[in-house]
């Protein structure tokens, strides 16, 4: 395996970054997670504008995109996969213990890792815990994951390969690496970014291709949904047949099943929406 560090490719056992690195010790930097088909990378334009907006709502320095673009093609063509996980972190860099910044500058990783293309459908959890709609990270893509680690281990210990969380107002928020989709009455509908959810690459070309409309909705949304699909970069579009204990069958229903078919072709028509 070669990943970018720091201007160059290297070998996975020499790719390393120093231990007192800002993304490592406060979880102060940025990410943005790609998926590769044959090599080539899927909408990386709107990946590398969301990675800016994150950076700046972060206080990093503007990342040189150019640069991050010529890494993700080095790591991509160094790397032949049929179908992987391209990943790119930004990070504080070099930096005291503590929350203070150096000034050493940024760090940029990029990697690319196999994945398994997702199945038609899938279960999800909901969790106690909620989202903060109105936190200093609240629509930043960061590396700040604890929550996230910690909701998905409870979707696996209950079967399930996502967990969907409320915000602070019980409002439908989002899934740890996820955007959430509910039919009600024959609408698709998806919470706004006001609930607190990450501006999804995913959610926001299925919004455009498919007609979803914004709606703030009480996470019991779910108890009685038509349908329910997720959202994400590797996911695509993926129905959910069970939430919790409620079963959802005959998932992907038709709702679902025309926005997977929309967003298949649309995105196969055009690797850079």
């Amino acid at each position: 395996m070669r990943i970018w560090v720091d201007g160059g490719l290297r070998d996975s056992a020499d790719a390393t970054v120093s231990v007192l690195d800002h993304g490592l010790t406060v979880g102060d930097g940025v990410f943005e997670t790609l998926k590769a088909v044959d090599g080539r990378p899927f909408a990386l334009t709107r990946h590398l504008n969301r990675l800016a907006r994150s950076a700046r709502g972060l206080g990093l320095p503007e990342p040189d995109r150019d640069e991050v673009a010529r890494a993700c093609e080095a790591v991509l063509a160094a790397n032949p996969m049929p179908f992987a996980r391209l990943r790119i972190t930004y990070t504080g860099g070099l930096s005291p213990l503590g929350s203070d910044r150096g000034d050493a500058g940024p760090t940029l990783v990029v990697a690319l890792g196999e994945a398994a293309v997702r199945a038609d459908s899938t279960a999800v959890v909901t969790v106690p815990w909620t989202r903060n709609e109105t936190g200093a990270l609240t629509g930043l893509k960061t590396t700040s994951y604890g929550e996230n680690v910690v909701a998905l281990a409870r979707a696996h210990e209950h079967g399930a390969s996502e967990a969907l969380f409320a915000n602070t107002r019980g409002r439908l928020c989002e899934g740890t690496g996820s955007n959430v989709f509910v039919v009600v009455r024959g609408r698709l509908l998806t919470p706004p970014l006001s609930s607190g959810c990450l501006a999804g690459i995913t959610r926001a070309l299925v919004v455009e291709w498919a007609g979803a409309q914004e709606a703030d909705l009480p996470l019991e949304v779910l108890a009685e949904a038509d349908e329910i699909f997720l959202t994400s970069s590797l996911r695509d579009v993926q129905a959910v047949h069970r939430v919790d204990d409620r079963e959802l069958p005959g998932a992907p229903g038709p709702v679902t099943a025309k926005a997977m078919r929309i967003f298949a072709e649309r995105a196969g028509a055009d690797l850079n929406p």
